[in-house]
């Protein structure tokens, strides 16, 4: 993942400290730059953050300093700002990250257009030889009622093919890729006689599973926006890798506002009003019609799938 001098900067960075009168999370200063492997090749590194649940409270209060309030008044403020999506106070936290992931993982990442990013440049610089592979477990079928998911898995030995031809394909592009920019694997030219294409376009030739690196800025609140979407059940695996390892960083950056965010976001469910005037008059015994109520066939499953004692009368029993 990373060679030695890199190791040697990383543990000379964690070595160092600098005193601060800024507010600090302990757990999390004992995280700062130490990476968490993620798809194998990959990982999650924390860089730099701002801001805490004590900042966050405080922002709320317009306070000058942490006060006399205890932690489970602040734990209930942060309740009561999560429930009703006050966000201003949780934008008063940042955090910094440093990724490495599939070039296709990234497309997906950078569609949260809410944080500051800088990444590698494939003009400037050539990529590595590192690409990312599923584990045969991972690859299945297309799901016929998901058109962006997985269905049932493969067996292992049609896994087995696909991961070959996965591997024979991105090691010929890669070679295909250095051979336009005329370098061996060391970065040594092979043909003074011959050109050189420019990196811009050399580029093209590779496949998105290669590895890419970039920074990641953003504020809590968006950052909970991106892990209620990601880190769901329904996100590509390869992503919600990512975000349930950002997830591990937060519950110990935040502690209180991880807990109001599993509670009122990752683990909470959103009602429309037809579906909530159905839910009340199953439970009064008032006979309902959920699709003269306006509810879709989608909806009325998706009531059933959550509330499967009344799924009978959902669907006329």
């Amino acid at each position: 993942m990373f060679s030695n001098d890199q190791k040697s900067a990383i543990e000379a960075a964690r070595a160092a400290w600098t005193p601060t009168r800024r507010l600090v999370v302990p757990a999390l200063e004992e995280a700062m730059y130490e990476p968490v492997s993620v798809l194998d090749t990959g990982f999650v590194r924390l860089v730099d953050y701002m801001g805490g649940d004590d900042g966050i409270v405080q922002g709320a209060r317009v306070s000058y300093g942490k006060g006399t309030k205890s932690t489970s008044d602040d734990r209930g403020l942060i309740r009561y700002l999560m429930r009703n999506r006050h966000t201003s106070p949780f934008e008063l936290a940042v955090i910094k990250l440093h990724v490495r992931a599939p070039i296709f993982v990234t497309r997906q990442w950078f569609r949260h257009r809410t944080a500051s990013i800088n990444e590698y440049s494939a003009r400037y610089s050539v990529l590595e030889k590192e690409f990312y592979f599923p584990r045969p477990e991972d690859i299945a079928v297309q799901s016929a009622s998901n058109k962006q998911g997985r269905g049932t898995t493969l067996p292992p030995e049609q896994a087995q093919q696909v991961l070959d031809l996965l591997r024979d394909d991105a090691a010929r592009c890669y070679d295909h890729y250095l051979d336009l920019l005329n370098e061996d694997a060391a970065g040594g030219t092979v043909d003074p006689t011959r050109p050189s294409i420019a990196r811009e376009l050399a580029r093209m030739n590779l496949p998105v599973n290669i590895m890419t690196q970039f920074y990641w800025q953003i504020n809590l609140w968006n950052l909970l926006h991106f892990l209620r979407l990601r880190a769901d059940s329904h996100a590509q695996y390869e992503i919600r890798a990512y975000a349930d390892a950002i997830l591990g960083l937060v519950e110990k950056w935040v502690p209180l506002t991880f807990g109001a965010f599993r509670d009122y976001m990752r683990d909470a469910t959103l009602l429309s009003g037809p579906a909530l005037r159905v839910l009340r008059a199953v439970m009064a015994g008032t006979p309902v019609d959920p699709k003269a109520e306006g509810l879709s066939r989608r909806e009325i499953t998706e009531l059933a799938t959550l509330f499967p004692e009344i799924a009978p009368r959902l669907n006329g029993g």
